[in-house]
């Protein structure tokens, strides 16, 4: 029987942004089949992850450099604008749009076809293994500046 591969999509790049689709399952909703609120951040969070997968910087790849680096959400900014239910198919829509210092800023917005469902802003600080702020590895910066407004 031949392989193929499994993996999940990482999602795909439209220009500067990247999106990736996601599904709405019984899990993700409270007792009337709205999306609980926390469940946004986790699709958030999984549409800058794969963004930076997608363009070949892994979070796994950035801990195993010999000056590991990480990244810590140090302020969310979120506006909730429709409900997201059960079975909606949404995609997040990622953009990095700068770097200063240790910080990265990325907006960031869930739609439902031409519906706004959520949207957010973002500032996450690169962190060495002690949690101390320090400038982003050189190879990031220089894979995310062409991607910058």
């Amino acid at each position: 029987m031949p392989q193929t591969d499994t993996a999940p999509s990482a999602g795909w790049l439209e220009g500067r942004e990247h999106v990736l689709p996601v599904r709405i399952y019984y899990e993700d909703t409270d007792f009337t089949g709205v999306v609980y609120h926390a469940n946004y951040l986790r699709y958030f969070e999984r549409g800058r992850s794969d963004f930076l997968r997608l363009v070949g910087i892994g979070h796994a790849q950035l801990l195993e450099r010999p000056d590991p680096a990480a990244f810590a959400v140090v302020k969310m900014e979120i506006d909730f604008r429709r409900p997201a239910r059960i079975d909606d198919a949404l995609l997040v829509r990622t953009t990095y749009d700068s770097a200063r210092g240790p910080r990265l800023f990325i907006s960031q917005r869930i739609v439902r076809g031409e519906d706004l469902v959520a949207t957010a802003a973002v500032q996450a600080a690169c962190i060495d293994l002690a949690g101390r702020p320090r400038k982003p590895p050189q190879e990031l910066v220089s894979t995310l500046t062409p991607l910058f407004c």
